[in-house]
């Protein structure tokens, strides 16, 4: 027995019944006006809701007619909006009725593509010279996270970046980071010196006592490497804080 067939509606719209029985509507079976594709395509991305950029990455779901819009509309709803959903993992997002393995991967990738796009000074950027520089680097990476990260700066001679790469990846409260991941990231670019970041789930960037520890271990284990720690910067909801500035370095 085949999976699925296709079948026409009272007003001619193609629908296809999966072997669950559900009916879907693809995106491109809908009125012209009402297609978020050609809606873009007229007035821009700019001109779609949240909910229609939403659905133009999901494609169809398996909710009936409507269900694309349905499910982007519950996504939102459950998530308290685009900031809640950038924190969201995978496996929340697949709580969501009609949001499966691969959805839940594509909003996830998507998430942080726009993360990645949002580091201005990233590699050939110009080169860091602040704290204030490193921030812009790493703040769309690490700001509205509901987990830890953290992150290397790998620089060149000039400070120039290298290459930004996650090197840990904790709980709500904690990180678990290692001399020889941060490092190796650099000795991988033949850096000439490092800044690592990460960032407080909490919203408060105030240096932990383990903060401190830690990058007192990574500021000796660059000292012996002869690639040195330049900062550590901890990112919070709105704002961060540099060891290097406090002169804790």
């Amino acid at each position: 027995m085949p999976n699925s067939s296709t079948r026409s509606t009272a007003v001619g719209a193609p629908r296809v019944t999966g072997f669950t029985g559900v009916a879907v509507t693809p995106l491109k079976s809908w009125p012209a006006s009402e297609q978020p594709r050609e809606r873009m395509l007229g007035r821009g991305p700019q001109g779609l809701t949240d909910a229609e950029l939403l659905a133009l990455v999901l494609g169809t779901t398996g909710r009936g007619s409507g269900g694309v819009m349905q499910t982007c509309r519950e996504l939102l709803r459950r998530f308290d909006g685009l900031d809640g959903l950038g924190r969201s993992r995978p496996g929340a997002l697949m709580q969501v009725p009609g949001i499966g393995r691969a959805r839940a991967c594509a909003l996830a990738a998507v998430i942080e593509l726009a993360r990645r796009m949002e580091s201005a000074g990233g590699p050939g950027g110009g080169a860091i010279t602040c704290s204030a520089d490193a921030y812009r680097v790493v703040k769309a990476r690490l700001m509205l996270l509901d987990h830890e990260r953290f992150l290397t700066l790998a620089l060149d001679a000039k400070h120039q970046v290298l290459a930004v790469e996650q090197v840990a990846q904790g709980s709500v409260t904690s990180v678990d980071v290692h001399p020889r991941e941060v490092f190796g990231v650099s000795i991988r670019q033949a850096a000439a010196a490092v800044i690592v970041a990460h960032n407080h789930p909490s919203g408060d960037p105030e240096p932990s006592p383990d903060d401190l520890s830690l990058t007192g271990r990574l500021r000796q284990c660059g000292e012996i490497l002869g690639i040195p720690l330049l900062d550590h910067l901890i990112v919070g909801k709105a704002a961060y804080v540099s060891l290097a500035d406090r002169g804790l370095l």
